[in-house]
């Protein structure tokens, strides 16, 4: 690890946060309509309703916001699934949460109309849940019960199933695949702070339970015999944290779609500056997930410009290079 002692590490959170704030900043002056640090300043200081006020009020700063906590969120439920599976390519899309999610929300528009983007915020959430409470009950199940092994064997049967049934609903209604396929993509754009209201209680407890769980994680990492041992309540600490991951992964994707690789990369980031102590790596997964979707959806705001790329595709260039890695060191060792 790069930082090894107490200091480095905070320091490293200063500096994170910083670069935090400095992205957050940039996502809001920069995109196709041409602004500045004082006119964004103006904007809230001496609003005058011009376009440009308004598109920083309306827009931009709602949509630094929602990627911030979404990137945030996604980093850390990445966190807690690798640590719980003991899988380094756990994430939220691997395990059936994002396929759960956009499976309610393409049921909701195919039988039912649904178009409000309010609507879908909840539909997803409840969808996310769903599929991580059944992904978490069936790898529950036996005798050993929940083993690394069965909990990512689950969410892969759960990620296929949810998956092959949205595909087919696609397939045979068209009209539901115009409406939610850029949804099905992961973009912050064209949200509104009222569907992070809608959820955010919910994430707002999942990252305050985040802080009292990293010692026993820890713990638990060293098998749950030797926890055991040492007074833990794997059972107990094993609910809480897949609570976590079902808030904070349900949650992002209700609110922004199905952004992928933010919860398989970052965690990897953060042990390589911390190590494996998971009472520093929640900290900096948090301020490096929000980090990489503010960047992602600045880039992806130019890529094609005037149009715009789903935040999610950026993530997927940004993130396949990186799984590929992840998973050749973990396959052959490297």
């Amino acid at each position: 690890m790069l930082l090894r002692t107490t200091s480095q590490k905070i320091i490293g959170l200063l500096v994170g946060s910083i670069l935090l704030f400095l992205c957050f900043v940039a996502s809001i002056i920069y995109g196709y309509t041409d602004t500045s640090l004082g006119l964004a300043l103006d904007a809230f200081r001496n609003f005058d309703g011009s376009n440009e006020h308004i598109i920083v009020q309306s827009v931009r700063l709602p949509r630094a916001v929602i990627a911030a906590i979404v990137g945030a969120s996604l980093a850390v439920s990445g966190l807690w699934m690798q640590a719980l599976t003991k899988n380094p390519l756990a994430s939220p899309g691997i395990f059936g949460i994002n396929a759960g999610a956009s499976f309610f929300v393409v049921v909701a528009v195919s039988f039912f109309s649904v178009t409000s983007l309010q609507t879908y915020t909840w539909l997803a959430f409840l969808g996310a849940s769903v599929a991580a409470f059944a992904v978490y009950f069936i790898g529950s199940i036996g005798r050993e019960g929940l083993t690394p092994m069965k909990l990512t064997l689950a969410g892969a049967a759960f990620a296929a199933m949810f998956s092959s049934l949205t595909q087919g609903l696609l397939v045979v209604n068209e009209t539901a695949l115009d409406q939610v396929l850029f949804w099905l993509a992961g973009s912050v754009q064209g949200r509104k702070l009222d569907v992070v209201t809608a959820v955010g209680p919910y994430i707002a407890v999942a990252f305050i339970a985040s802080l009292f769980i990293g010692k026993k994680m820890n713990l638990l990492a060293m098998g749950d015999d030797v926890a055991t041992s040492l007074g833990v309540k794997t059972g107990l600490v094993k609910l809480v944290a897949a609570v976590v991951i079902i808030l904070l992964a349900g949650g992002s994707v209700a609110i922004a779609g199905p952004i992928v690789f933010i919860g398989i990369v970052i965690p990897h980031v953060a042990r390589y500056f911390v190590g494996t102590d998971h009472r520093w790596l929640a900290p900096y997964c948090t301020i490096l997930g929000a980090i990489l979707l503010l960047v992602a959806d600045i880039g992806a705001r130019y890529v094609i410009m005037p149009q715009e790329v789903p935040v999610g595709v950026m993530t997927a260039i940004i993130g396949t290079p990186f799984f590929i890695y992840i998973a050749r060191r973990g396959f052959h060792g490297k």
